[in-house]
Order: structure tokens, then C-alpha cells, then sequence
């Protein structure tokens, strides 16, 4: 007996269900004729097929449409990239950029969307931190591993001695999913508006759509300006506020079972080291893996996928590991 109810719950299935509903009325309709009238029998069963044919149709697709949505869930399209400038003054800003603009220039490469959410710049054009908001397919799960603090280690172009500094900054991936179990009491926000900064538009000093949302039991602080409406940027800043409290339940639930979370790669924590970009050997090795890639340059200008292919493989293989 198959479960149509579930089917008729989730809008994306519905009409099929509604169809199959049909297609089964229908059969209902044509053996209670067969019972009635025997001579029909025989055209009866060839109806009888067809419809069991298109019945079984009718089943995959919804099936395959609620696997789908399932493995969204899992890993969504959608994903809000956050980077921070560490320590290192005005160097770790600039380090701040590189990622960003790494980042950016991958999305780009995959076709994926990628805009600003939030952004606080330096004189010299770094990054104190950074908001951004990516969409496109399978990008939480290539992205997913980069959270955490990233090292740079370069002769920056202010220094007159030659001295190697080392300097760093952080990146969070947080993803956006379109279920969710968080419930945010409205007592529990508080909310402030400013004037967008940026470059031209007569509204931006003049109307203020920035907003900014500070989570009253976490004080988690989130900002979003680069939307044109107040209630945009609200809508906005609201889904990364509760992207952030699930990735923070996430955190706590993953405290209870830490010694699963030591067969993954990484806690998936902004302050694990995850990663050194040392310019002067042109190399860059990630910790959690001890493996290494050459070519900074390259990999600078959007080259990330052997990185990420890595990285997923031997997430693959430490899974297989847990499951054996």
C-alpha cells in the first residue's frame, strides 16, 4: 500500500499525487467493471496495466523529487561565506582580501552567484571582515571544509627589512537551509538601522536600509547593507542569524560525540588552524590532511578545485573507515 500522504504534504509533489489519486479511482472504476461484466475482463486488464504502468511513473519521479530535496538538506545551495581578518594588523586584512577574492573568482569559475552581504574595509583596501552570500550547485558541500583560521606567511611590500610576518584570518561557512528547527523570539532580537556606506546612489546617505541584528542570548551580531530595501536587508540579516544559531546547535550537539567528530576532517571550528599559505616556498598545506599544493598565485586566482577534490576524497575514505 503505498503512502500517498506523504506526497500530498510537500508542494513540489502534490500534482503528482493528485494524478496518482486519479489514476487509482480510475482502476477502482474499470475492475469493479471486470467483476460486473466478465466479457470485459480482457480489456480490462490491458487498462489495468497501462495504469499500474503510469502509477509506477508517477511513484519514482516523486520519489526521486523528495531524495533530492533530502540531499539539499543535507547540503544546500545556498551558503553564506564570512572572512575575518586575525591577527596581523592591516597585513591580515589584506590577507582577509585574498581569500575573498579566491573565493569569489571560484564561484565565478563554477557559475555559481556570488554578492555582498556586508563588507568593512581598511584604507588600504583589506578586509577587517566580510560577508558574503554564494548560490549555486553542490556549493556547501565543496566548500564546507574551509572553515577556520588560515595562515599567510609573506614578506608583506611595507616591509623594508625582508622580514617574513606571519598573519591570519578566518572563514566561515554557514549554510542556508530552507527547513529548519530554530524558533527566534522577537523579545529576544534587537534591531538597529543606518545609512548604507558605499560608492554613489542619492539614497545611500540619505535612507537607512542597513540593518543590523544583535541575538540577545548569544550576542551574535549580524549586519546586512548591500540589499537597496530596509526589508530586505532584514530578511537578509535574519537568515544568517539563523543559519549561525544552527551551525551553533550543531557545535553543541557535536561536544557529545567527540569522538566521531575525530573520524571527520576538522571540527568545522573558526579557530582550528586549518591552513598555511607560506608565499616565500610557494606552497600551501592544509594541517587537518598534511598534504600540500604548490602554485599560491594560481591557486589565489580561483584555482581551488584540487584543494577541494582532496579534501572530499579523504573525507570519503575516513567515512568508509567509520562504517567498516
Amino acid at each position: 500500500m503505498t503512502d500517498i500522504e506523504k506526497y500530498k504534504k510537500n508542494k513540489k509533489t502534490v500534482f503528482l499525487a493528485d494524478e496518482y489519486e486519479r489514476l487509482s479511482k480510475e482502476e477502482r472504476g474499470i475492475l469493479d467493471m471486470s467483476e460486473k461484466d466478465p466479457a470485459m475482463a480482457g480489456l480490462a486488464q490491458e487498462e489495468l496495466s497501462a495504469f499500474k504502468v503510469q502509477k509506477e511513473g508517477i511513484l519514482k519521479e516523486m520519489e526521486s523529487i523528495l531524495d533530492e530535496e533530502s540531499a539539499e538538506e543535507e547540503f544546500p545551495n545556498e551558503i553564506i561565506l564570512e572572512v575575518r581578518a586575525g591577527a596581523g594588523g592591516e597585513e591580515a586584512a589584506l590577507f582577509a582580501k585574498n581569500l575573498a577574492d579566491m573565493y569569489g573568482k571560484y564561484a565565478d569559475a563554477k557559475g555559481w552567484q556570488f554578492s555582498v552581504v556586508n563588507e568593512s574595509k581598511t584604507s588600504l583596501g583589506g578586509y577587517k571582515e566580510a560577508v558574503f552570500e554564494i548560490r549555486g550547485k553542490n556549493v556547501y558541500q565543496e566548500l564546507r571544509f574551509e572553515t577556520g583560521v588560515h595562515r599567510i606567511q609573506r614578506v608583506p611590500e611595507t616591509e623594508k627589512m625582508g622580514r617574513v610576518h606571519t598573519s591570519t584570518a578566518s572563514v566561515a561557512i554557514l549554510p542556508i537551509r530552507k527547513k529548519t528547527t530554530i524558533e527566534i523570539k522577537p523579545a529576544d532580537i534587537e534591531i538597529e538601522f543606518s545609512r548604507s556606506g558605499g560608492a554613489g546612489g542619492q539614497n545611500v546617505n540619505k535612507v537607512e536600509t542597513a540593518v543590523r541584528l544583535i541575538h540577545k542570548p548569544t550576542g551574535i551580531d549580524v549586519r546586512s547593507t548591500a540589499e537597496r530595501s530596509q526589508q530586505k536587508n532584514r530578511d537578509k540579516a535574519m537568515s544568517i542569524l539563523v543559519a549561525k544559531l544552527e551551525v551553533l546547535k550543531e557545535e553543541e550537539e557535536a561536544k557529545k560525540f567527540s569522538d566521531e567528530r575525530k573520524e571527520q576532517i576538522g571540527t568545522a571550528d573558526r579557530s582550528e588552524k586549518i591552513r598555511t599559505y607560506n608565499i616565500l616556498q610557494d606552497r600551501i598545506t592544509d594541517h587537518r590532511i598534511k598534504e600540500s599544493w604548490h602554485n599560491i598565485e594560481k591557486i589565489f586566482a580561483g584555482d581551488l578545485g584540487p584543494i577541494i577534490k582532496t579534501l572530499e576524497d579523504r573525507n570519503k575514505e575516513l567515512s568508509s573507515m567509520k562504517i567498516s
